[in-house]
């Protein structure tokens, strides 16, 4: 959709070979997309491909690929990263990485990586430094004074003009000592379901002991658990540019192909008149799409479902929570 040729998948593998050995990259992911990740990583090993039975948000995927390492390596350094970013300036990011592995190599913390903020954009996490916004010009990782998870749009304009905030990209640093007991001495209500991770992982019994895990395991998530609560956050502010590919918005305002009207169809035949700022997609990129008059609106054609709303997330949201609601099963 963002005009490679690579899903993102993709390109968060490649991105981390410049850095670490293939063998060491782990895959956290629900085992529905399991044919899908070997399909898209075929270099991946077999056991650095860890299936979760469903999915729990972000502390318990990060506990179970925490716990993994530890077993395999208790001295190994760890990076944790979303597959849906997209980075421009590999160089750069490769930089900011290794100086955040050499400083956790030092330092008993955790270092998230922190982008400059350019827009109050309410999809975001935004982290508030230490030593005002002089901080920003940091080229090394600067205390953690808050975290806010996805304000909304007046205070993230307050973040945004205070100039001591930046987005929260998803990606940390630690060794994976110091991961494990901040997980802990933080969160116990999830660590205490991988008891007797020791036996369990890398077993015979690991899918089913995963499983128990889960199925007992509350939607929660790394940042709020962990990141919130411990006095160990560390913050780098990166110069490379980022985003976070988490919603149609981002695809839209990111995607490369737009026409005159701003229009983007991410198809092959496309019959438009008196159109702006659509998102068009379909899976089958061949398959004629027909449109006259619309304006700011979204379309997305799968082989089970047609989805025309206007391009907006608000909107978006509520159109599909819908179909949770009672009255909607025949839809699920």
């Amino acid at each position: 959709m963002m005009g490679t040729g690579k899903t993102l998948i993709r390109h968060s593998f490649e991105r981390f070979l410049n850095i670490v050995p293939k063998e060491n990259i782990l895959v956290v992911a629900a085992e529905k997309y399991a044919d899908i990740i070997r399909e898209q990583i075929p270099e991946l090993l077999p056991e650095n491909l860890l299936l979760e039975p469903f999915g729990r948000k972000t502390a318990p995927c990060i506990a179970y690929s925490a716990y993994t390492i530890y077993r395999r390596c208790p001295n190994a350094k760890i990076i944790v990263s979303p597959s849906d970013n997209k980075i421009y300036d590999l160089e750069a990011f490769t930089d900011v990485v290794r100086k955040s592995l050499d400083f956790v190599g030092e330092n008993d913390c955790l270092v998230t990586l922190g982008i400059e903020v350019t827009q109050p954009d309410t999809n975001y996490g935004y982290i508030q430094m230490t030593g005002g916004k002089d901080s920003i010009n940091s080229e090394l990782p600067v205390k953690v004074k808050t975290f806010t998870e996805k304000p909304n749009k007046d205070l993230a304009k307050v973040f945004m003009d205070s100039g001591e905030f930046l987005w929260n990209s998803g990606i940390f640093i630690s060794t994976v000592d110091t991961l494990k007991k901040e997980m802990q001495k933080n969160n116990p209500e999830v660590t205490r379901l991988f008891k007797g991770w020791e036996l369990a992982l890398g077993s015979a019994y690991e899918k089913e002991f995963i499983y128990k895990a889960y199925i007992d395991c509350s939607n929660t998530s790394f940042d709020y658990s962990i990141l919130e609560r411990t006095e160990k956050a560390w913050v780098l502010p990166c110069r490379f540019k980022w985003m976070d590919i988490g919603n149609w918005s981002s695809i839209y305002n990111h995607c490369p192909m737009k026409d005159e009207n701003n229009n983007a169809f991410l198809i092959e035949k496309a019959l438009k008149n008196s159109c702006k700022n659509l998102l068009v997609v379909s899976d089958d990129r061949k398959k004629l799409i027909a449109v006259k008059g619309l304006e700011d609106f979204i379309i997305v054609d799968t082989p089970d479902a047609l989805m025309i709303c206007p391009r907006n997330e608000k909107d978006i949201k509520e159109l599909c929570s819908a179909l949770a609601m009672p009255g909607f099963e025949s839809f699920r």
